[in-house]
């Protein structure tokens, strides 16, 4: 078992900070849960704490960036595609910084307390915005080459992380690029298409069919935004069916970028979406919600095999 990405996001972050001085860090309130109190304490000069001032802390971003610094965003991001999706639009894409964007405690991380602090809007508002590459890794490894490539990046780039600890679903080295999803198990059944934190438990689900001799493929779809259509369309042309399972609302997210890339190239399979449906989402923790909606290894078998023997 691997340990929380949050925690390989802040030693990835200190590890570029310390190597360059204009690498900055500005958080809302959330250098603790951000896991970056020992940022701070070593590289006090390159954390900004601006509060709880979403909008500001965008704004900030977006201004250091164009004095030429390489700015990361931390910040929950129930608030921080919400409140600040006009500066997001406007400051960051509109105006095309290369900030990178972090949001953290993402999807339904904060659990227990409710449906003002999930966050299952963020990939369908930001999809929405021009110019703005969404990521959301499935592990640690993911999550390092992540940070390193929107490091690099010369666009605005949202990073999208939980809080529990993921198990180890790729090798150290794993090439990994934005917009190149990863083939983690092939198979001519079914296929499960997932992001984030669901990836696992699709990899669980394929565990399950395969003992009943279902031939089960995993895609860690970690980039939304730009969709690896290529990959999705080569998986959906050579399985009988195919699932999605996101983090986030079955609306605006995954699950409708993979189903308009399909509907567009004229591939047609059996196809169902999992994710959180358009309902007051239930409370309690993060793995008595996925449970509840089915993005678990029983929920996403059920799924395969419902649409495999309709």
């Amino acid at each position: 078992m691997g340990r929380p990405n949050q925690d390989v996001v802040a030693e990835t972050l200190l590890e570029l900070a310390r190597a360059d001085k204009d690498v900055l860090v500005l958080t809302s309130d959330s250098r603790g849960s951000g896991k970056l109190v020992p940022f701070g304490k070593e590289l006090p000069e390159q954390i900004v704490e601006i509060g709880i001032a979403e909008q500001n802390l965008v704004g900030m971003a977006a201004g250091l960036a164009s004095a030429g610094k390489r700015v990361f965003g931390v910040s929950p991001a129930c608030f921080l595609t919400a409140r600040s999706l006009e500066q997001i639009k406007n400051d960051v894409a509109y105006s095309d910084r290369p900030v990178t964007l972090i949001g953290i405690s993402a999807g339904v991380s904060y659990g227990a307390l409710g449906s003002t602090h999930h966050s299952i809007h963020d990939f369908a508002v930001l999809r929405a915005v021009n110019n703005i590459d969404i990521v959301a890794p499935a592990d640690n490894v993911e999550t390092r080459e992540a940070i390193l490539a929107a490091a690099k990046a010369e666009r605005p780039v949202y990073l999208r992380f939980g809080k529990v600890p993921v198990p180890d679903l790729h090798p150290e080295g794993t090439p990994f690029r934005i917009g190149r999803a990863i083939t983690l198990r092939h198979g001519d059944d079914v296929v499960f298409v997932g992001c984030g934190e669901t990836v696992c438990h699709a990899v669980a689900a394929a565990d399950l069919l395969s003992k009943k001799g279902v031939s089960a493929g995993v895609i860690s779809m970690h980039t939304v935004k730009p969709l690896d259509a290529e990959t999705l369309l080569a998986a959906a042309k050579n399985c009988r069916a195919l699932v999605t399972v996101e983090e986030h609302s079955v609306h605006g997210g995954l699950g409708e970028a993979c189903a308009a890339a399909l509907m567009e190239a004229g591939v047609s399979v059996p196809f169902r979406i999992v994710g959180i449906p358009d309902e007051y989402t239930v409370t309690g923790k993060q793995a008595d919600i996925f449970r509840h909606y089915g993005i678990s290894a029983q929920g996403l078998y059920d799924a395969a095999t419902g649409l495999l023997e309709a």
